[in-house]
């Protein structure tokens, strides 16, 4: 009985949430919301005793909290942007790939590994046929360097 009500209402809601949007899409997407929010209450088994004056708290209550979002990002003008956002980070990447390269072969292979998602000192003592404790020191030593080369701190 009340979904038909809530259909009898519908209407009613859109006229309501073109008053309260500034587009006819956005009172449909305000409209929708609060019905789906309405919708969710009585599926918890929430019983509503006056739908319609329920139905139009929810559609403005909706709306009030869409007017309280956060505001949209400033968009840059294009000559704004004077580096291309991700440019430091790819030379950063760059920079640290060209530093283990440098490094002593036993060294590198082990960063170059560690770089492809392996951690464990364990594993990596058994791919390259080590004791773990020449695992380690080797990453000692080149993450020693690495800072050094690229001037970071630990």
């Amino acid at each position: 009985m009340q979904n038909t009500s809530l259909v009898d209402l519908m209407p009613l809601l859109k006229r309501r949430a073109r008053r309260l949007t500034p587009s006819p899409a956005d009172a449909e997407d305000l409209m929708q919301d609060a019905l789906l929010r309405i919708l969710q209450r009585l599926k918890k088994g929430h019983s509503i005793d006056k739908l319609g004056p329920y139905a139009m708290r929810t559609l403005h209550n909706q709306a009030r909290m869409k007017w309280r979002g956060p505001p949209p990002p400033e968009e840059l003008e294009d000559d704004a942007v004077a580096v291309d956002p991700v440019a430091l980070t790819r030379l950063e990447c760059a920079d640290a790939l060209q530093a283990i390269d440098a490094l002593p072969a036993d060294q590198a292979v082990l960063m170059r590994l560690i770089c492809s998602g392996e951690t464990s000192p364990a594993t990596l003592a058994h791919q390259l046929d080590v004791p773990v404790g020449t695992v380690m020191s080797r990453l000692a030593r080149a993450r020693a360097r690495l800072r050094d080369t690229l001037g970071t701190a630990e």
